[in-house]
C-alpha cells in the first residue's frame, strides 16, 4: 500500500517508555519503539518526534511536595532531556540517522531547536527528535507536540498511547466504554473528550491537522498509520462519526 502521510509527528509519552518500570526508560520497549520506526522509516516517511518525561519526572505532582510549578515543569522538561538522548542511542544502534533538538539552551547535550535546522534535518533523512517541550513552564508536551506538527509542516500527528484509540470514557476503569473511530474536532471538543490537553487540541483544531490515537506497542500500527489504513482513532476536520 503507498504512503499516504510523507511526514509524521509522533508523540510519545514518557511513561509509554517506562513499560511496567516504574522509572527509567525500558530498554526492550526503546527497542520495539526503534523497530517499528525503522519499518517506516526505511519506506521514505520523515519522522519527528516528541518525546515525554514522566517516566523521570512530572511537573504537577511536584507542586504538592512544595516545589513551585515552574520549578517542576522545568524539572519535568530536563526529563524528556534523558528520554531523547536515550532514544537517540536506541535509533541509531537500529541504523537510522537521528538528531535530538530541545528547546532549552544546553550546548554541550544537542542543538536548540530552530525550525529550518529542524527541516533540513528532515529532509536529510535523520529522525528528528524534539525536547523539553516548548521551553516555557505551564505548557505540556501535548501543546510541544503541536506546536512542533506545525513548525515542521507534518502531515498526521500521531499520539502513541497504551489503549487502542479513543473512547467515551476510560476503557481502563470502564469495561462498557466505546471505541470511537472516526470523530470531527469539533465534536469531540463538544464531548469532551480527553485526547491531548485543551491548548493541543485548539492549536490542532484551528490548524485542521489530523490526530491518529494508536496503541504503540501493537506490531504494524505506525506503518498502517502512514499508510491511512483503519487503526486506532482518527481525529479529521469534517469527519462524522
Amino acid at each position: 500500500m503507498p504512503i499516504a502521510f510523507k511526514r509524521i509527528l509522533l508523540k510519545l509519552s514518557g511513561e509509554a517508555l517506562a513499560g511496567d518500570k516504574t522509572y527509567s526508560v525500558d530498554p526492550q520497549l526503546a527497542r520495539r519503539v526503534a523497530a517499528e520506526l525503522k519499518d517506516i522509516y526505511e519506506s521514505g516517511v520523515e519522522i519527528g518526534i516528541v518525546v515525554g518525561g514522566g517516566n523521570i519526572y512530572r511537573g504537577a505532582p511536584g507542586a504538592l511536595t512544595g516545589i513551585p510549578q515552574a520549578s517542576g515543569d522545568f524539572m519535568g522538561m530536563l526529563a524528556t532531556v534523558i528520554n531523547a538522548l536515550a532514544l537517540k542511542e536506541f535509533f541509531e544502534q537500529a541504523g537510522m540517522q537521528t538528531t535530538v533538538f530541545t528547546a532549552i539552551q544546553m550546548d554541550k547535550i544537542a542543538p536548540l531547536f530552530v525550525r529550518q535546522k529542524a527541516l533540513q534535518s528532515l529532509a536529510q533523512k535523520k529522525v528528528v527528535i524534539i525536547a523539553a517541550g516548548t521551553g516555557n513552564p505551564c505548557f505540556t508536551t501535548d501543546t510541544a507536540a503541536a506546536l512542533r506538527c506545525i513548525e515542521i509542516e507534518a502531515d498526521l500527528l500521531i499520539k502513541a498511547t497504551k489503549v487502542d484509540g479513543i473512547y467515551d470514557m476510560d476503557p481502563v476503569n470502564n469495561p462498557d466504554a466505546v471505541k470511537i473511530d472516526l470523530i470531527s474536532h469539533e465534536e469531540a471538543l463538544r464531548r469532551g473528550l480527553k485526547i491531548l490537553d485543551a491548548a493541543a487540541f485548539s492549536l490542532c483544531m484551528d490548524h485542521a491537522i489530523p490526530i491518529k490515537v494508536i496503541k504503540l506497542f501493537e506490531h504494524g500500527n505506525l506503518r498502517k498509520c502512514v499508510e491511512g489504513a483503519s487503526v486506532g482513532s482518527l481525529v479529521k476536520k469534517g469527519a462524522n462519526q
